[in-house]
């Protein structure tokens, strides 16, 4: 995965030269840094411009017809589209080697997005069962008001995903790696599943990011992000994108124009920001994720580590192959530790922050009982796999020895 192939259009919207090769490969921190700019900038800037115009003006009525009629790339109202979120868009595409992406302005309205416009009353879809709790809540809870039946099956279990497609259903959702239990995804696998059955496949790639994983490539319709995470990078946005075709995406742009689930001027500069030092911080994240939960699998207080770069984790032949690192999550459970022996730990570390999110340049820990599920049924929580001994740290950036030293203290003080 050292170079991407790109569709056409994004290979045009790339303003550097080719590279040697001349094959429009590029690689992707060339792609983070320069996909969807173009070469020479509104006022000579090497950055893009903030657009804060809530509309757009034009010459004269002629022009107004000539935009309707001709579909010329240009702004006309805020709700519709923005100069800036025009080029996150580009470069996010990029960056999954798809034809297009919709900005959003949190993940959460990228997956109602979608759905709204993909999803009619009668409709089914069906979910692997790890996925964000936010998530299936908006299907099985609201979507449900409207006609849309909610499966869930068991996460990676795909003899169970393809017994349950009905004639009905329209889509299957994932997660890889889920959240907060790691599991992995078979792309082929999943994506075979939709093209035998024809039905749309989604995958929510948040937690691997298009630097460790590609579901494109394997034939997923669909990639989501909550761009908040890592995409942005430094917990001062939010932000949410879906990539795929030109053409799956068309009514998914005309629906978000209508809803007006768009991002702000400022937070897509932020984003384009971010994104310029993606590939650096990814590196980073997936080394110190991976030494942490090295530490937490050999110390002595820890039950069980949940991070696909383990030779423990269930998924890990599968993360290794499809997988190019394992991202800065992980997740564990303390051996012997109810809820409240497990907060001490996570009130006595000092480098991380309580908090919830991840892919911050910060590290953040949280316990998920506390944090996500409190107000849930303890046969609830069971169901969703949360213990009361389950902890979720994201790594940030930080030196992973000073974030293994604080830990270490942290275990050791609270024993």
């Amino acid at each position: 995965m050292s170079s991407l192939e790109l569709p056409e259009k994004v290979v045009e919207s790339l303003s550097t030269s080719r590279d040697a090769t001349g094959d429009g490969r590029r690689r992707m921190s060339t792609i983070a840094v320069h996909a969807g700019e173009q070469r020479q900038k509104p006022g000579d800037s090497i950055t893009d411009p903030i657009f804060c115009a809530s509309t757009y003006t034009f010459r004269d009525t002629q022009s107004v017809i000539d935009y309707i009629e001709q579909e010329q790339p240009r702004e006309e109202y805020g709700r519709y589209g923005n100069p800036g979120e025009r080029v996150a868009e580009q470069k996010l595409a990029a960056l999954e080697g798809a034809e297009d992406a919709v900005l959003y302005s949190s993940g959460m309205a990228a997956l109602v997005g979608l759905l709204m416009s993909k999803l009619n009353s009668g409709d089914e879809v069906i979910f692997f069962d790890e996925c964000y709790h936010r998530s299936r809540e908006f299907c099985s809870k609201h979507m449900s008001r409207f006609g849309v039946k909610t499966v869930q099956v068991p996460a990676c279990d795909y003899e169970a995903m393809e017994a349950a497609v009905t004639p009905n259903t329209r889509m299957l959702i994932s997660e890889s790696p889920t959240n907060p239990h790691m599991s992995v995804v078979d792309l082929d696998r999943f994506a075979e599943i939709g093209r035998q059955t024809g039905v749309e496949t989604l995958i929510d790639a948040t937690l691997a990011t298009p630097y460790n994983l590609q579901p494109i490539d394997a034939g997923v319709d669909y990639v989501l992000h909550s761009a908040t995470k890592y995409l942005g990078g430094h917990n001062d946005l939010l932000a949410g994108v879906v990539a795929g075709t030109e053409e799956s995406l068309e009514p998914v742009r005309n629906l978000r124009g209508i809803m007006g689930a768009v991002n702000g001027p400022q937070s897509v500069y932020l984003l384009l920001r971010g994104l310029k030092t993606f590939e650096l911080r990814m590196a980073r994240h997936n080394e110190n994720g991976l030494k942490v939960a090295k530490f937490l699998d050999e110390h002595p207080r820890v039950e069980k580590v949940y991070y696909p770069g383990l030779k423990s984790h269930r998924d890990f032949e599968v993360a290794q192959r499809t997988m190019r690192g394992f991202g800065g999550l992980v997740t564990f459970l303390l051996k012997d530790a109810d809820w409240r022996a497990t907060a001490d730990v996570v009130d006595t570390v000092t480098i991380p922050r309580i908090a919830p999110s991840l892919g911050g340049v910060e590290s953040l820990i949280e316990q998920p009982l506390v944090m996500s599920y409190y107000q849930c049924t303890p046969e609830d929580r069971q169901r969703f796999g949360i213990y009361d001994n389950m902890i979720r740290m994201s790594c940030g950036i930080e030196d992973a020895d000073d974030l293994i030293a604080d830990l270490s203290q942290a275990l050791d003080r609270t024993a």
